[in-house]
């Protein structure tokens, strides 16, 4: 029996250390792509803790993204913001890098960015660039992703 504690308690604190960072996260209740970027970050190793609040342009504000580059959804990560649909990997990037900076931010809705490509989409991707946003509030290209559309239009 003293055995399988040992094992529990080895297998039990493999888990704790594996937990990616904390991502903390806010969001309207009703907002579905959110909880698909939920799942992506997760899939990717992060932990997220969810606030679901009625508006999210007071986070947004607070954790320093100008609201031109707003989006259904607000983030912190090691003390960087982060707006919209960020894809892990330059989340990543970012916590690997440590630049100075507010954080990145993915403005709007953008079709075929992470918790915007749900099979309804039928596969639509429209181009769109992660911001790296400084403390002033400009920002500048960190990374941009390819669409596969001529006419953002041709989703509707």
């Amino acid at each position: 029996m003293k055995h399988v504690w040992i094992a529990a308690l080895f297998a039990l604190s493999g888990l704790a250390q594996a937990a990616g960072p904390q991502v903390e996260m806010w969001k309207t209740p009703t907002c579905g792509c959110c909880k698909d970027w939920v799942r992506h970050l997760e899939d990717n190793g992060f932990d997220v803790k969810v606030h679901d609040v009625a508006d999210t342009s007071a986070q947004r504000a607070a954790l320093g993204i100008p609201s031109e580059l707003g989006s259904c959804h607000s983030a912190r990560v090691e003390g960087y913001a982060l707006e919209g649909h960020v894809p892990a990997s330059e989340i990543k990037r970012l916590l690997k890098e440590r630049p100075k900076a507010v954080g990145l931010a993915v403005p709007g809705m953008p079709l075929g960015a992470p918790g915007m490509d749900d099979p309804a989409y039928r596969g639509v991707k429209h181009e769109y660039r992660v911001l790296l946003v400084d403390k002033s509030g400009s920002y500048r290209n960190y990374r941009p992703y390819p669409g596969n559309q001529t006419d953002r239009n041709a989703a509707r």
